[in-house]
């Protein structure tokens, strides 16, 4: 059977938005188009009494007050569509818009949106069939949700804008018509319906979310293979210590430490004449954990959010009542991102700080940049320089988002998330310590070559496989660039996580 993920409104998981990204197929639940199908009936309802309701027989924003005739109701809807595809930018990628198409869809298929089943569908073939819509990746403050980048993905539903089919970049209509799929004529209350929500900000979120999971694991054995190659102890890591501190996050990183490091040759267990090591092999469970608690609650935001009705106005079949709110508001979202970011950008400081120990002769004892004729060669002292780069660079992207706003819309929309911006620049910082964490892998490895006595750990052995699988070792100076993007994209794709994680559960 081929595997299918189902929307409901109601069960999706953020591992199935992954899997979604990567080309799973999508089907709309029997339920849920049956809650659809009942909370069209009461629009309709409303259609024929003509009584005011926002963005149906309304303008929006703070044109809320002026009423649309009935002969108007149609091209509102078109006209509210086109008005907010207003972003500019470059495109984003692929794997947002097939998240942003799959969230979208499953927003609406909660059934409080008042749309008819036919829009899921229709969202639901160009995932199927994919075609991906042109998002502009800026214009959207989290205020009435995305609605600059949700804009341009609604445009391709009507068969307007820009489109990715087969590769090629193509307008909106042509790539549905290539595709099979007829554009959709937007109803009363469905253009409205498509662009209120926060599925920009949680697509990014998620993608943000997943591959810094994978992260933290991976530098968990980056750090290890690093505390062996400089023959330093695993003491801070005994269940004691973590048993007195109790954050979660804490004693778990503490237990993949020392399930890396079981058996192994290089660790100073007894008669340790350093007495303690530096605070950035030291102290990896508390701050490795950290991060692993901010993911943690994250996670909790977001898997609330991707099931979560973030239309306005909202229509509730059981009573027939329309009620307008604020769900589309980011700011939940903006604030866990904020949170995540920073501890994420903190992992990559730490490691950037073990590949100075690294390649620093005064601290490694080692040979000056782990060169085999240092001064004819320089071996990895570039790569410091890069990896201090982007730790700084974090820096300035930790300043957080959300606590900023600035008001539109007549000052109606008068205090905002910037949960996009959140999210944008926690894949930014996320990129730059995927970068980081794989240049201390490369030196920690190349470190491990130069003082090569004693075993492994059972685990950094299968870490410091991995990298000499993708990379070989440093001879002779060469250019870095290459082995660097390479031992990246074994870090992003979670080829090296997954490898860990089969070792540690056997």
């Amino acid at each position: 059977m081929t595997a299918m993920v189902v929307l409901d409104g109601e069960s999706l998981r953020l591992e199935d938005v992954g899997r979604v990204i990567e080309g799973e197929a999508v089907q709309l639940s029997g339920a849920a188009r049956a809650r659809m199908e009942a909370s069209r009936l009461v629009v309709e309802d409303i259609l024929r009494q003509r009584s005011p309701v926002y963005a149906v027989s309304t303008g929006v924003g703070n044109l809320c007050t002026v009423a649309i005739p009935a002969e108007d109701i149609r091209a509102l809807q078109r006209n509210i569509v086109r008005s907010h595809a207003a972003g500019v930018g470059p495109a984003v990628g692929e794997d947002v818009v097939r998240a942003m198409l799959l969230l979208r869809a499953n927003a609406l298929a909660s059934g409080y949106s008042g749309v008819r089943p036919a829009l899921v569908d229709t969202l639901v073939s160009m995932l199927n069939r994919r075609v991906h819509p042109v998002v502009p990746e800026q214009g959207s403050l989290g205020a009435s949700g995305d609605l600059a980048p949700l804009a341009h993905l609604a445009l391709v539903v009507m068969g307007e804008g820009e489109a990715f089919f087969q590769g090629e970049r193509l307008a909106g209509g042509e790539a549905m018509r290539r595709a099979g799929i007829p554009p959709l004529a937007l109803e009363p209350k469905e253009g409205i319906a498509l662009i209120n929500g926060t599925q920009f900000m949680s697509a990014l979120g998620t993608l943000f979310l997943l591959e810094a999971e994978r992260l933290v694991a991976v530098a968990d054995a980056a750090g290890a293979l690093t505390i062996e190659a400089l023959r330093g102890t695993d003491t801070p890591f005994h269940p004691h210590l973590q048993r007195v501190r109790p954050h979660p996050g804490q004693a778990q990183t503490a237990d993949r430490l020392r399930a890396l490091l079981s058996g192994s040759e290089r660790i100073v267990r007894e008669g340790y004449t350093r007495v303690q090591d530096a605070y950035s092999l030291r102290c990896i469970p508390q701050v490795h954990g950290a991060a692993r608690d901010m993911l943690g609650f994250l996670r909790g935001v977001l898997q609330i959010e991707i099931n979560s009705a973030t239309d306005n106005p909202l229509v509730f079949p059981e009573d027939g009542s329309v009620l307008s709110g604020g769900n589309f508001h980011g700011q939940p979202l903006a604030t866990a991102l904020d949170a995540a970011a920073i501890a994420v950008a903190s992992v990559g400081a730490m490691s950037e700080r073990r590949v100075e120990r690294l390649l620093n002769p005064h601290l490694s004892g080692l040979p000056a940049f782990l060169a085999q004729e240092s001064g004819l060669h320089s071996g990895y002292m570039l790569a410091q320089y890069t990896a201090a780069a982007l730790v700084s660079e974090n820096k300035v992207l930790c300043h957080p988002a959300s606590v900023d706003s600035i008001p539109t819309s007549a000052n109606q929309e008068d205090f905002v998330s910037m949960g996009a911006h959140a999210a944008r620049k926690a894949l930014q910082i996320l990129r730059n310590v995927q970068h980081v964490v794989a240049i201390e892998l490369l030196v920690a490895a190349q470190a491990v070559d130069l003082d090569s006595s004693g075993m492994l750990g059972r685990g950094t052995r299968e870490v410091y496989e991995a990298v000499r699988a993708a990379v070989p070792m440093l001879r002779e100076d060469r250019v870095l660039a290459e082995d660097l993007r390479q031992m990246t994209d074994w870090v992003r794709r979670g080829t090296l996580a997954e490898r860990v994680e089969k070792v540690l559960l056997r």
